[in-house]
């Protein structure tokens, strides 16, 4: 790849496109009655997702972009507890009858800084309370350090078909400057409670671009997980935005590698993870060739919300927590975010959502571009125009960035289909942002591009 390519997209700071319109354009809610419309205007027997926002941690990784809050006492987690087991009550009176959830998402944060009966308790409410479907798959995002015996078995109790390792580096030098101290042994042995627990699909998160990474630490990193065999892999680059999350600020910048050695870094994992028999899924994530994931993804069935790639297609996502989004038909519902106004919301009983988004056809026309692009690295523009109502000059025509990418020689454009040439598969949300109308008009900080 060219020195000139790499420096002048691979510092492009670009949305993750986890949904469209991306959340810096939600809008404060004026009139809270559309989210309880929007709840009840759901399909009866129509399969659901859920997600659950658990924002607490025990200590703060020092490259971490979520919502949580740092806590060493039980209290403030059990009184939050408490406020979501309101949330879901209030949300189930408002729908009035059930929402047959069939995908649960638990996202933290780290869920699992609850106690097993405090999970077993949730999980008992959102079946009593808000309904079940026939099969149900739930997944939790997992701290290997803190997670115990006995979560593990509680984990399988409730049904968790799929657990979402934190890795990120097993590289100590690296570790360190992060804040975040994790051995292959103390992963080994939550894998190990894991699968004797019956939750045998697990997912490792990795992360490139962090302080004094090098590519040699990156493929030992690779070596190390799959000797685990994970079924899944997501391997994120590291979006430094200490304006935004200042505890990034403990990072030392001089320390982070550049475009380029953050783009060789990137493709000596995917190299590597391929060697180990895994499949590219999309941008950023893997899968062994027996997975779900991959299955979708040559039946092009692949799709993408908040927590990346998916097989989920429901067409509702109910969020729950502070700082939860949901994706309705209709639009997008964004829950308090400091917890402290969350609960206060909800202890009035009122439903906590705080900003949403009502979509327009044009807003779903391009998000299906969007999506579509991200998941195959090609988009028939035609074919989607036409389902939507739309021609395809209306987003070809005059598209500044798709010529400057087709100059560029990155992507190719025939018959109203673009695709993304193979070697510059990172230049995807480049594409994908030539579709949003919006891009451009936030002053939100968005990660880069390599």
């Amino acid at each position: 790849m060219s020195q000139a390519i790499m420096e002048k997209y691979g510092e492009a700071r670009l949305p993750r496109y986890t949904s469209y319109p991306t959340a810096p354009h939600f809008a404060p809610l004026e009139d809270k009655s559309v989210y309880s419309n929007w709840l009840c205007a759901i399909p009866g027997g129509e399969r659901t997702s859920v997600y659950l926002h658990i924002p607490f941690c025990r200590s703060m990784c020092w490259y971490c972009g979520c919502h949580t809050t740092i806590t060493e006492r039980d209290r403030p987690i059990l009184d939050y507890l408490d406020v979501l087991h309101q949330e879901i009550e209030l949300v189930a009176k408002t729908r009035g009858r059930s929402f047959s959830v069939g995908e649960i998402h638990f996202g933290g944060g780290t869920p699992t800084i609850i106690k097993p009966g405090e999970f077993v308790s949730l999980m008992d409410a959102l079946r009593s309370r808000l309904g079940f479907a026939d099969q149900v798959n739930t997944a939790v995002e997992i701290d290997p350090r803190t997670l115990t015996e006995e979560m593990a078995a509680a984990l399988g109790q409730s049904g968790v078909t799929r657990a979402s390792l934190g890795v990120q580096s097993f590289d100590p030098v690296v570790q360190k400057a992060i804040n975040r101290i994790q051995s292959v042994e103390t992963t080994s042995l939550a894998v190990e409670n894991l699968r004797k627990a019956g939750v045998s699909a697990l997912n490792f998160d990795l992360i490139y671009g962090l302080p004094f990474q090098t590519v040699e630490s990156c493929v030992a990193t690779v070596e190390a997980a799959v000797g685990l065999r994970p079924d899944r892999l997501a391997v994120f680059g590291y979006a430094h935005i200490p304006t935004f999350k200042k505890h990034q600020r403990m990072i030392d910048e001089a320390a982070l590698p550049d475009a380029a050695q953050r783009s060789a870094q990137a493709e000596a994992i995917a190299d590597a993870l391929v060697a180990a028999g895994y499949e590219r899924i999309g941008l950023d994530h893997f899968a062994l060739p027996g997975d779900e994931l991959a299955l979708a993804q040559r039946d092009g069935r692949l799709h993408r919300n908040f927590q990346g790639y998916t097989t989920d297609n429901c067409s509702t996502l109910v969020g729950l927590g502070a700082s939860s989004i949901g994706k309705y038909v209709q639009g997008y519902i964004q829950n308090e975010v400091p917890p402290g106004l969350y609960a206060g919301r909800v202890a009035s009983g009122e439903l906590a959502a705080a900003k949403g988004y009502s979509l327009t056809a044009e807003d779903r026309f391009r998000a299906e571009l969007i999506e579509r692009v991200m998941c195959d690295f090609s988009v028939d523009i035609a074919a989607i125009a036409s389902r939507h109502g739309f021609e395809p000059q209306a987003v070809l025509e005059g598209n500044a960035v798709l010529d400057e990418l087709k100059k560029d020689g990155l992507i190719s454009i025939d018959n109203d289909v673009v695709r993304v040439e193979e070697r510059y598969r990172f230049i995807v949300r480049s594409v994908a942002s030539a579709f949003d109308a919006y891009f451009g008009k936030s002053a939100r900080t968005f990660s880069k591009a390599a």
